[in-house]
């Protein structure tokens, strides 16, 4: 009888993780055996993952952050083995970059888990599967941070990003260098770097990324220039990519050595979690 082993966190979108779980044991075949554990409470995933049978197959349920936590506990080792993953997170943009919704149930992701970027700020070195978001989407994390701790509502990323451009965030200088090319802006709201092409529920900062390049570029996007209301009128557009067509206001660059540096501290976010008070990040590909 096969045996599915699901890591779930049970915090993942907003503390309904173990539901999740319960609905991954309804889809597996008839008859399979649904073990689940509870990946925050895994000390060494490398050891639990190779303890595994042959036959046993194992499944990731929830969000970005509880993949992208999977893929840090590994590490860059290989896995040996096929994984699998359920979304139940709230914004499911790596499910949404790799064409799949998740109506498509338990689907395999192992070759999308390997050569991934690294990023480095402040005292964190960490994998990540999505993007790094620094400006406005920083500031937004941080903002939906402080509502979790006062209510279990769901997070409106898209009001928090209009409130925050018209009142609340004030655009910062930026260094942007990009192997080793390094280029000055004015006014910068958002200067993501992006393994795939969406974070925050379906924002697009880089249309043309592709998260399975052959060579592992990354690309940096930057929006930049503007005053606040001509921020605000162009930023819808980040949902349909249409913002990269205004070339006087958004540079996307890639390459496989990042170095974002801010002229003031400002949040950043890596998969959803938020890293407060941050004045530069460098990202190797």
């Amino acid at each position: 009888m096969s045996r599915f082993h699901v890591l779930y966190n049970p915090l993942a979108n907003n503390g309904v993780g173990e539901a999740a779980f319960k609905t991954v044991k309804g889809l597996l075949p008839g008859g399979a055996e649904a073990i689940g554990h509870d990946i925050t409470k895994i000390d060494d995933m490398r050891a639990f993952v190779a303890s595994l049978n042959g036959e046993d197959e194992l499944v990731v349920c929830g969000g970005d952050g509880t993949l992208s936590r999977f893929a840090n506990d590994m590490g860059q080792e290989p896995i040996g083995r096929e994984v699998y993953y359920f979304a139940a997170g709230t914004g499911n943009d790596f499910l949404r970059d790799i064409g799949k919704t998740a109506a498509d149930g338990i689907i395999p992701v192992g070759k999308y888990l390997t050569g991934l970027p690294r990023v480095n700020v402040k005292n964190i070195s960490a994998l990540f599967i999505n993007g790094i978001g620094y400006g406005i989407d920083g500031y937004c994390c941080e903002v939906a941070d402080e509502l979790k701790k006062k209510s279990s509502k769901p997070i409106n990323y898209t009001s928090i990003a209009i409130k925050g451009l018209l009142f609340h965030f004030k655009p910062v200088n930026a260094k942007v260098t990009v192997d080793g090319k390094t280029r000055t802006y004015n006014k910068v709201w958002l200067a993501p770097t992006m393994k795939g092409r969406f974070f925050g529920g379906g924002m697009m900062p880089t249309p043309a990324q592709d998260r399975l390049d052959s060579s592992g570029k990354v690309s940096v996007m930057v929006y930049h220039g503007i005053g606040k209301l001509r921020a605000l009128m162009i930023f819808p557009q980040i949902f349909s990519g249409g913002h990269v067509k205004h070339t006087s206001m958004c540079d996307v660059l890639t390459g496989h050595e990042v170095k974002v540096e801010f002229d003031r501290p400002t949040a950043l976010q890596i998969d959803g979690e938020t890293v407060l008070a941050v004045s530069e990040y460098t990202v190797k590909a």
